[in-house]
C-alpha cells in the first residue's frame, strides 16, 4: 500500500507542477494568449494540457481502487500481484502521454527563448515590409543588437529593445515584415506583427523604403499601409521614409511624391526622412515620436511609478508640476558650477601630498624599539619555560608521540659496539657485559626431547570418527542429518509466507465479489 500510494504521490505532484506552471490562456494579457495561439496553436495546446489533467484523475482513482482491494488481500502473493497490476496500470496511462509530454517540452524550451515584453509600459513598435530597415532602426535606437541582413525576412521573431528619454524607460519592439494579402493567407512570422499591433497600446513607426532597395515599391508599401491602418487607430503614428542616403525626396517619381502627399494628407500623419546608414534624421523621429507619445491624453504620466512631484518641496506650490526646462534665464545647470573649481581642487591635492611627505618624515625620526636587559632575561626564561612545558606534555602523552625501535636497534646490532665503546671510554672492561648482550639476543633451542611425540593409530579396519562434530561415526551421522530434513520439513509446514510463496488458498474471497455488506453482516468474519 506505501508503494501504490506512494507512485500515485509522485506522479500527482509532477503532474500538479507541470499543469501550474504553464500559463492558463483564460487567466493571461490577450497579447500573450494570442501569441500563444500563433506559436502553438490554441486548442493543441489545451489538449495536452487536459489529457495531463485526466491522466493526473486517473491516476488518483487508480491508487483508491487499488489500495482498497490491497486492505483484503489474503496473502502475501496476492498483494504482490495486486500491487505490480497497480503500478503496471500507472506506467501504462503515463506512456500513453507522451506525445502530449513532448509537445508542452517543446513549447515550454520556446517559451523560454521568447523575449520578455510588458503590455503596460510605455512603447513603440516598427513595422512594415521585410527589409526596409526596421532592424537597423533598431539597433540605433537601443542597444538591441539585431541581426541585419541584405535579405528579406531576416527578423523571424519579435525582438525587444529599451531606451531612456527625459528620464523615462521606453519599450521598442522590432517586428517581422509583413506583406499585403489577406489576414488568412499570412504565415506565422507575419502574425506576430499583427499579434503585436493589435493587441499593444503602443506607437506605431512604419518605415518605408524610398529607394525601393528592399524589391517592393512605393506603391505596394502604401497598400500595405493602408490594408493594416485599422490597427494604428487611437495610437500615435509615425511615417519614416528610409535610406535617403540613396535617393532623397526631391529625386524621387512624381507619382511616387503624390502618394506620399496623399498618405500624408488622408491619414493626417507626420512623414520624416531618414538614414540608417548615416543616422540622418534617426534623432528626430525618435525624438518626434516621444513628442507624440507624451502629447496622447490617454497616456498615464505616473506609468513608471507613482508621480512624487507633489512631494516636492519648492518656494512655491504651483511649480511642482511644471515641466523642468533645460536652459532657464540663458542658463543651464553646468553653469552654476564653480568656475574656479579646477583651481580649488590642484590646492587640495598640493596639500595631500604635503601631510603625506610630513607623516612619512615622522617616521623616520622615530627611533626603533629596542629591549632592555632585564626584558631580555626575562623573554629567555619565558622560552624555556615554554619549551619545558613541551617536553613534559610530549611524555605524558601516549606511544604515539613516544620514539620507535626499529628491528635493528632492539636486536642491539647497531647500539652494541657503541655501548663497548662507551664503557672502554668511561674505564670499564666491556667483555663481560657485551657476552651477556649477546646470550640474550641468542634464540633458545628446542631440545629433541622436548619436541612432542605422535602417536599414530595402527588400526585401519575402524572407520575415521569426525571429531569435529562430535559423533561416533558415519552413521550415526547420516541419521542425524536425516532428523534435521524432517524437523525443517515440519518447520517449513508452520512457517510464515512469503512474496516467494504463491500459494493461493481462495481464488474467489467473498468480501471481494459480495458487494456492499448489509447492517449485521459481519458475522462471517
Amino acid at each position: 500500500m506505501k508503494k501504490v500510494k506512494f507512485t500515485q504521490q509522485t506522479y500527482h505532484d509532477r503532474l500538479t507542477q507541470i499543469l501550474e506552471d504553464f500559463p492558463v490562456l483564460d487567466d493571461i494579457h490577450p497579447f500573450y494568449a494570442d501569441l500563444i495561439n500563433v506559436l502553438y496553436d490554441r486548442d493543441h495546446y489545451k489538449l495536452a494540457l487536459g489529457q495531463l489533467n485526466i491522466a493526473r484523475h486517473l491516476i488518483d482513482n487508480l491508487s483508491k481502487d487499488y489500495v482498497r482491494l490491497l486492505k483484503f488481500g489474503d496473502s502475501l502473493y496476492r498483494c504482490k500481484q495486486l500491487k505490480r497490476a497497480a503500478l503496471g496500470r500507472m506506467c501504462t496511462l503515463m506512456k500513453k502521454q507522451g506525445p502530449s509530454l513532448a509537445y508542452l517540452e517543446q513549447v515550454r524550451q520556446h517559451l523560454a527563448r521568447l523575449p520578455s515584453i510588458d503590455p503596460n509600459t510605455r512603447s513603440m513598435i516598427l513595422c512594415g515590409y521585410p527589409n526596409v530597415g526596421k532592424s537597423s532602426f533598431m539597433n540605433k535606437l537601443t542597444r538591441a543588437d539585431v541581426d541585419v541582413q541584405p535579405y528579406a525576412f531576416t527578423t523571424k521573431s519579435l525582438f525587444v529593445g529599451h531606451t531612456d528619454h527625459e528620464y523615462m524607460r521606453f519599450q521598442v519592439l522590432d517586428t517581422p515584415g509583413i506583406l499585403d494579402h489577406p489576414l488568412e493567407e499570412r504565415n506565422t512570422i507575419e502574425m506576430l506583427s499583427i499579434t503585436a499591433l493589435a493587441h499593444l497600446r503602443a506607437a506605431i513607426i512604419f518605415v518605408i523604403d524610398i529607394s525601393e532597395q528592399c524589391s517592393y515599391s512605393i506603391e505596394d508599401q502604401v497598400k500595405l499601409f493602408n490594408s493594416i491602418k485599422p490597427l494604428f487607430t487611437n495610437k500615435p503614428l509615425v511615417v519614416a521614409l528610409n535610406k535617403i542616403d540613396v535617393i532623397t525626396l526631391d529625386n524621387l517619381r512624381e507619382d511616387a511624391k503624390a502618394l506620399l502627399r496623399d498618405l500624408e494628407t488622408q491619414n493626417n500623419v507626420y512623414l520624416i526622412p531618414m538614414s540608417t546608414l548615416t543616422e540622418e534624421g534617426v534623432m528626430k523621429v525618435k525624438e518626434f515620436n516621444r513628442w507624440l507619445m507624451a502629447e496622447d491624453p490617454d497616456w498615464d504620466p505616473t506609468v513608471f511609478g507613482p508621480d512624487l512631484r507633489n512631494q516636492f518641496m519648492l518656494a512655491n506650490d504651483e511649480w511642482k508640476f511644471d515641466n523642468i526646462p533645460e536652459i532657464m534665464n540663458g542658463m543651464n545647470v553646468f553653469d552654476y558650477i564653480d568656475p574656479d573649481i579646477l583651481v580649488k581642487l590642484r590646492q587640495l591635492e598640493k596639500e595631500e601630498e604635503e601631510r603625506l611627505e610630513n607623516e612619512a618624515g615622522e617616521m623616520e625620526e622615530e627611533q626603533p624599539f629596542r629591549l632592555t636587559e632585564d626584558e631580555i632575561n626575562l623573554l629567555k626564561e619565558l622560552r624555556n619555560k615554554d619549551a619545558l612545558t613541551r617536553m613534559e606534555h610530549a611524555l605524558r602523552k601516549g606511544n604515539k608521540s613516544r620514539p620507535t625501535l626499529t628491528q635493528a636497534s632492539r636486536t642491539g646490532r647497531l647500539q652494541l659496539g657503541a655501548f663497548e665503546d662507551h664503557l672502554k671510554d668511561m674505564g670499564i672492561n666491556p667483555s663481560a657485559a657485551v657476552d651477556r648482550a649477546r646470550s640474550m639476543s641468542r634464540g633458545r633451542k628446542r631440545s629433541r626431547s622436548e619436541s612432542p611425540s605422535v602417536e599414530r593409530s595402527k588400526s585401519r579396519g575402524r572407520s575415521k570418527t569426525p571429531q569435529e562434530e562430535g559423533l561416533r561415526d558415519k552413521r550415526q551421522k547420516l541419521e542425524v542429518e536425516v532428523k534435521a530434513k524432517k524437523a525443517q520439513r515440519t518447520m517449513n509446514k508452520d512457517g510464515r509466507k512469503g512474496e516467494a510463496d504463491r500459494h493461493i488458498y481462495n481464488l474467489k474471497p467473498k468480501h471481494l465479489y459480495a458487494g456492499k455488506r448489509g447492517n449485521g453482516k459481519t458475522d462471517r468474519r
